[in-house]
């Protein structure tokens, strides 16, 4: 192999400006830039071109610029500091640094998404679309994963559509203790935003955007929030519902732009875990946690 093609190859595998200069110096001091050895005068003028091609680094253009907007505290609108603004004391000596403590959150709340298992696709209407026999055998596997957990449920809403009313059926019988159970409308499956980029094979047409994205941003409101003042202990509230809430609930929860929710992927019975603190700081702990299933049980229908 000649000693430019194998210039051309050291520098596609590495990539790096390093390592261009010194294959180039070292092809200098070989002659291979058309001087003899020893002919230093004007030598590293050829070196110009290389350095020219490569990027001007700085310590400040290492670090990513940031994108967007600050996080915003008060974005489930239950930020004490924001409540306390403009309220007038019933009293003259009351003392409102202990007001506003005494209204602050101090519990932290875990909301665990699950999204329903395989049902049947060729169902004329939600009542038909029951679960499959693999997809009550995922919400058994989900359960079991539930308990595994060892954690304190507090609640476990669902649904009202079918195959997450099954789902959240079956995990039930795996929980620990005695969990309520609670059917919501607001969380039934739908078209929450259009999504960016679009997809071909899935339009809704804008009105089904526009009843659903209300609906679901509803759910949100009424689900996705920090912990009321007069909760004591962390809750760890379980969410039975569809892949289009979850995705577009995390989006929301986190701040980002709510029309990527399509570019994620979630397995049927998965589990997606939010944790909300007192100040307002939401993380996602697990996005679409289905590694406790079998390779040969999954499936995203």
């Amino acid at each position: 192999m000649s000693y430019r093609k194998t210039l051309k190859l050291i520098c596609g595998f590495a990539g790096g400006s390093a390592v261009l200069f010194a294959a180039a110096a070292a092809a200098d001091s070989r002659g291979y830039f058309g001087e003899q050895r020893g002919e230093t005068a004007g030598r590293w003028s050829r070196f110009t071109v290389l350095q020219a091609a490569q990027p001007a680094w700085t310590p400040a253009s290492h670090t990513p610029a940031p994108t967007g907007h600050a996080w915003d505290f008060n974005w489930d609108k239950r930020d004490p500091s924001a409540l306390s603004n403009g309220k007038k004391k019933e009293r003259a000596t009351e003392d409102p640094s202990s007001e506003q403590d005494n209204g602050k959150p101090k519990a932290t709340r875990n909301i665990l998404l699950i999204r329903h298992s395989q049902y049947n696709l060729s169902g004329n209407n939600d009542k038909e679309r029951i679960l499959t026999p693999l997809g009550r055998e995922q919400a058994e596997l989900t359960g079991q994963r539930l308990a595994a957990l060892g954690l304190k449920y507090d609640v476990l809403i669902h649904s009202s559509m079918t195959r997450a009313t099954e789902t959240a059926n079956i995990i039930s019988k795996h929980l620990p203790g005695r969990v309520d159970l609670v059917s919501c409308d607001l969380l039934r499956e739908g078209a929450p935003i259009e999504p960016v980029p679009p997809v071909t094979h899935w339009k809704p047409d804008a009105v089904q955007y526009h009843e659903d994205g209300a609906r679901i941003e509803a759910a949100f409101r009424r689900y996705i929030h920090r912990a009321d003042p007069t909760q004591k202990e962390d809750s760890y509230e379980i969410i039975v519902c569809h892949a289009n809430v979850i995705r577009y609930f995390v989006c929301r929860a986190l701040q980002f732009p709510p029309e990527g929710w399509l570019r994620m992927g979630l397995n049927n019975g998965s589990i997606t875990w939010l944790t909300i603190r007192p100040s307002g700081r939401v993380a996602l702990r697990t996005m679409g946690d289905s590694g406790f299933m079998p390779p040969d049980k999954l499936t995203r229908t």
